[in-house]
């Protein structure tokens, strides 16, 4: 079971701001910081960059601080009896830099509203939701190496994801982040295992296969739908990928319907 004292995202605080409980609280206080903050770790005063994680376990001492004009983050206290909280991998009262902060930010914008009101499935909502937070957690304190790119690598992944069509030459990709076009190529691939157009190319086969799949569009129509002004060269690209045509994929995910229809 897990009950929620108080939750609360983009807490705006002055550059006076210091948080101090030196026998901390008598339950779970989880921190995500927006702004570089000052955390007292391991009997001294250091100071981290925003976007990190910090999680206090009962009784343990608190103190973080403002370091700039404005200290922002969302925050937790909570208690909780679940194997996920009690038996976490995550260090205590160490800050973690995050993966994917806007991710953790949406989670706790959910929790807030879940928090606040009274509805027929709170307390799941709130276990839900508070155990995909933790596992997005670990899978931040996990990676090895989180580049002063990262961040604006991980918008610009989720944009070709989210939008797959767009033109999204190398020039165009690198200008949105600033940075040149031969440095993209260089962190893009080092970052995630593959290279940034190889990326627009898988993003835009798999949208393909969805409409090929759920859909009753021509193959020119997929083909432009997906980004492709020429319908051979999608047609290429969608057969090096998956191994067959778009045509007889097609047909084979329609032959296995109707085979798995007269089983039923």
């Amino acid at each position: 079971m897990t009950n929620i004292f108080y939750v609360e995202y983009d807490a705006a605080h002055a550059s006076n701001f210091v948080f101090d409980i030196p026998e901390g609280h008598n339950c779970w206080l989880l921190v995500v910081t927006h702004t570089p903050a000052l955390f007292w770790v391991n009997g001294e005063l250091k100071e981290y960059p925003a976007h990190n994680g910090v999680l206090y376990r009962p009784h343990q001492k608190i103190y973080y601080r403002a370091c700039e004009e404005q200290y922002k983050n969302d925050w937790i206290r909570f208690e909780s009896n679940e194997s996920y909280v009690m038996e976490t991998s995550l260090p205590f009262g160490v800050p973690f830099s995050l993966n994917d902060p806007e991710y953790c930010h949406k989670i706790f914008q959910l929790l807030v509203s879940e928090h606040s009101f009274q509805k027929d499935y709170k307390e799941s909502s709130i276990d839900c939701l508070l155990r995909t937070l933790f596992n997005k957690l670990l899978e931040s304190y996990f990676q090895e190496v989180i580049t002063p790119q990262y961040y604006n690598l991980l918008t610009l992944r989720t944009a070709i994801y989210s939008n797959p069509s767009q033109d999204w030459a190398v020039p165009r990709m690198a200008d949105s982040i600033r940075i040149s076009p031969g440095y993209l190529q260089s962190i893009y691939k080092k970052t995630f295992g593959i290279s940034c157009m190889d990326d627009v190319i898988t993003s835009r086969i798999r949208q393909a296969k969805e409409y090929l799949l759920h859909g009753s569009l021509s193959i020119a129509e997929v083909s432009l739908r997906c980004g492709y002004n020429n319908v051979e060269h999608f047609c290429r690209q969608f057969k090096q990928i998956t191994g067959f045509t778009p045509r007889k994929f097609h047909k084979q995910i329609e032959g296995a319907s109707v085979e798995r229809a007269a089983k039923t």
